[in-house]
């Protein structure tokens, strides 16, 4: 006869179906990520995925600590335009609150992006000029 308990057992048995489960090993628990983002307002979403967009954006474009390491400005012309998409298309969804400082974001951006060029766009061909307008400094 065995010296575990019945709550040792229990605990050990469901610690081994814990790790058997797709969750524990390493796939995502689509279910339960639909119900967490089921909950999330989609104000909140558009402006996290600006923010993804905006960070991304200045790594690509050397704003960073690292510098130059992952600068890579065609990399960063996409970012920059699908934000100016994202917050064009956006602009009647989500209050000033939210839109202002994206669209200062964006502008200053841009300006990042103008300086980084060895040859600039013309005014209004830069990245998200086509939403925005033209970017002057």
């Amino acid at each position: 006869m065995s010296d575990t308990s019945p709550e040792e057992f229990r605990a050990s048995a469901e610690s081994a179906a814990a790790a058997e489960s797709p969750a524990a090993a390493g796939n995502p628990d689509f279910d339960a990520m639909t119900r967490d983002i089921a909950e999330v307002p989609a104000v909140e979403v558009i402006v996290t995925v600006a923010v993804n967009l905006m960070s991304a954006a200045a790594v690509k474009l050397g704003l960073t600590e690292e510098g130059d390491k992952y600068k890579d400005l065609d990399e960063a012309r996409k970012l920059v335009h699908a934000l100016a998409g994202l917050l064009d298309a956006s602009a009647t969804e989500i209050s000033s609150f939210h839109a202002a400082p994206l669209r200062d974001g964006l502008k200053s951006l841009q300006l990042a992006f103008r300086e980084a060029s060895i040859v600039p766009d013309e005014p209004g061909q830069g990245p998200g000029e086509k939403y925005t307008g033209p970017v002057y400094g």
